[in-house]
């Protein structure tokens, strides 16, 4: 077997394979003897039908197999000897010539390849790039710290009377019915009531005292509602559950934010890791902008990979092998949807070859410690966005396995670690003109460009 390569121009070439009879006879005879001994004929013990039948049945189909086997191990061999940088897969050679595997015994095929243009481009401290930093509020800052109180508070039991957002827990009773509905310790949360006059009633109320109130009218009939007030079965009738009803107040609860104490500040840090309320807003600062770092880092690579596209100028792709992959890859796009496309497609090649080329330049790799930081550092930014700044090592270790068991989730974190350090690496050589921006304004400047 021989493989030649053409060079049509700086990125087209046809690799042309030649298969002769002694790079297929011996593997043909081989697979067509195991088929002999598997056959199911009539009339023949396994194993001795005759050869001449078994080349008959099988002969053509057992040479095509091999034939394609030795077209793709010298395909890819021959790539990977040559260090050769395609795009795409190699496609056949368009042609009318007609291969016969009965009366052929020599067999030559060629394959377009589209070859990678070479762009080697760079960043240095010429390069000046505005590096957007986003500003702390003190609202935002307040927001957290409520947060942190609220999540922590707890529910504590009063007398009365009571104000919005109280639990309301008392003793029900149908009235105008011997047999009336007769239900305990039911929970009514009159903000939810439809009808102001019925929810009227329960303001500023105390325990033990008595209300008549209507559920049909104060939920305006909403069968859902009425029927969760009154504990029915989900296919229950509540047509006929009209009347009053006697609520008694057995108990009223109230939520409380828990108190700037000590005991908040070690949940939320660490054990005296804070310890007055000035350092505990400085230790939500320094999180809130830790935790908005990765939205200014990706700001920063959208526009200096504007710049490196800009150094790389007008670069020379394979137009019409790449449109005859791109069609192969669309089923049913017709050639104007491709040319439509191709322009998008030629920009995000462009950005990949170059972002190839500087990470082996820069030999950027990522070990098994490199993968575990970066997955921790996921897990605590997703913990940080439900206002868990200071999550416990156990559970982000134990998230952080989880999420490297999933093969879809372990390659986007290899991608994102080789982006983050290529980022880090791209901040240090160019000059950074750092702007303060405030939150609103870099969502709209952000907003403004994906447009």
């Amino acid at each position: 077997m021989s493989v030649s390569r053409k060079d049509m121009d700086s990125v087209n070439a046809i690799l042309t394979v030649k298969i002769g009879k002694e790079d297929y006879q011996d593997k043909v005879e081989k697979e067509l003897k195991e088929l002999r001994k598997k056959a199911k004929i009539p009339g023949f013990r396994p194993g001795n039908v005759p050869m001449g039948m078994i080349q008959k049945m099988y002969g053509k189909s057992a040479l095509a197999e091999q034939v394609n086997k030795l077209i793709s191990d010298g395909l890819y061999g021959y790539i990977k000897e040559n260090n050769l940088n395609i795009l795409g897969e190699p496609l056949p050679v368009m042609n009318d010539k007609q291969i016969d595997f009965e009366k052929d015994d020599v067999f030559e095929f060629s394959f377009e390849i589209g070859l990678a243009p070479e762009i080697d481009v760079d960043v240095n401290a010429k390069d000046k790039v505005t590096y957007y930093e986003i500003e702390v509020t003190d609202e935002m800052v307040a927001k957290q710290m409520k947060d942190y109180t609220s999540r922590t508070g707890k529910n504590v039991v009063v007398d009365g009377p009571s104000i919005e957002g109280d639990m309301i827990r008392g003793d029900l009773s149908e009235l105008g019915k011997e047999d009336g509905l007769k239900l305990e310790s039911v929970i009514v949360m009159a903000s939810y009531m439809s009808s102001d006059d019925e929810k009227k009633k329960f303001e500023s109320v105390s325990k033990d005292q008595e209300i008549t109130f209507n559920p049909s009218k104060a939920y305006d009939g909403k069968e859902q509602e009425i029927r969760y007030l009154l504990h029915l079965e989900k296919d229950a009738d509540v047509s006929s559950y009209t009347n009053d009803f006697l609520f008694k107040v057995t108990e009223i609860s109230r939520f409380e934010e828990a108190p700037l104490n000590q005991e908040l500040f070690d949940q939320a840090f660490g054990a005296g890791v804070v310890t007055t309320e000035e350092e505990f807003k400085g230790k939500i600062r320094e999180a809130l902008a830790l935790n908005m770092t990765p939205e200014s880092d990706y700001k920063f690579f959208i526009d200096i990979i504007k710049v490196l596209k800009e150094k790389a100028g007008d670069v020379q792709f394979p137009e019409a092998f790449l449109k005859r992959v791109l069609a192969s890859n669309s089923e049913g796009k017709t050639a104007e949807q491709i040319d439509e496309e191709y322009p998008k497609t030629i920009e995000s090649l462009t950005w990949h070859l170059i972002k190839e080329k500087l990470v082996k330049k820069n030999n950027l790799t990522l070990d098994e410690n490199d993968l575990k930081e970066f997955a921790r550092k996921v897990a605590r930014n997703q913990f940080a966005q439900y206002g868990m700044l200071n999550a416990p090592d156990e559970i982000v270790d134990n998230y952080t396995k989880d999420m490297l068991k999933d093969q879809k989730t372990l390659n986007n974190i290899v991608d994102r670690a080789i982006e983050e350090k290529l980022i880090d690496l791209l901040k240090s050589k160019a000059t950074l003109v750092k702007k303060s921006i405030s939150m609103e304004e870099f969502h709209a400047l952000a907003a403004a460009e994906s447009k």
